[in-house]
């Protein structure tokens, strides 16, 4: 589904919403679910995408609904697998989370896909600018084009108003409420979540930063 000029939302990836770019260097934002590697790729190419075009997979952070096709994707893609230093070995697994990731990840494993290259500050992928925002993982980033942020899951929306991730599922709250104070300071017009559906900012940003 195209959500603005060149910027879709992959309908296959239901449930944790992965994002793809149209630009020069074309990027594929996190991978959903396992399983759903071939709906991607029917889906892009109903859009008029070969696998091929794909430059680049930019990950959000380490959860398994994440990087569930990262591997299979990667493989058929030929595209630079991106994510942060802190979450890299979680993807690669060669490292394990703990607690309720931990859990998910035993009954759900992951096939772990390479990581080439990692953010840096300032670093731009595919002319995406990829924002520091700690909180949910210790690596997670965010991911602003223009005027849309692709927040992973820096937040969610629900029912018209933007939330937090789980309490359960974060791994520092004060560095998330943090993230989300600097990140509002940045301009933006469209939040898009892997959880919920892309929504106009408005003032909800504002609300939630607000909220401790």
């Amino acid at each position: 589904m195209e959500i603005s000029k060149g910027v879709h939302l992959i309908e296959a990836t239901k449930g944790s919403y992965a994002y793809l770019v149209l630009g020069q260097e074309p990027v594929l934002i996190d991978t959903g679910f396992r399983g759903r590697a071939d709906r991607i790729l029917q889906e892009l190419a109903a859009i008029g995408v070969r696998p091929r075009d794909i430059a680049h997979i930019a990950l959000t952070h380490h959860d398994i609904d994440h990087v569930g096709n990262a591997q299979a994707l990667a493989q058929v893609m030929g595209a630079k697998v991106w994510a942060s230093a802190e979450d890299r070995a979680f993807i690669r697994g060669e490292a394990k989370p703990r607690g309720l990731r931990g859990l998910m990840r035993a009954v759900s494993p992951v096939a772990p896909p390479p990581v080439d290259e990692t953010y840096a500050a300032g670093c731009v992928v595919g002319g995406l600018e990829v924002l520091a925002t700690p909180g949910h993982t210790r690596g997670h980033v965010s991911l602003r084009l223009g005027d849309i942020l692709f927040a992973g899951d820096l937040v969610t929306s629900r029912g018209g108003r933007l939330a937090a991730p789980p309490r359960m599922l974060t791994d520092d709250r004060s560095a998330l409420q943090r993230s989300l104070r600097e990140v509002g300071r940045l301009p933006f017009r469209l939040v898009c979540p892997a959880h919920g559906e892309p929504i106009a900012r408005g003032g909800l940003w504002e609300a939630l930063a607000g909220e401790g």
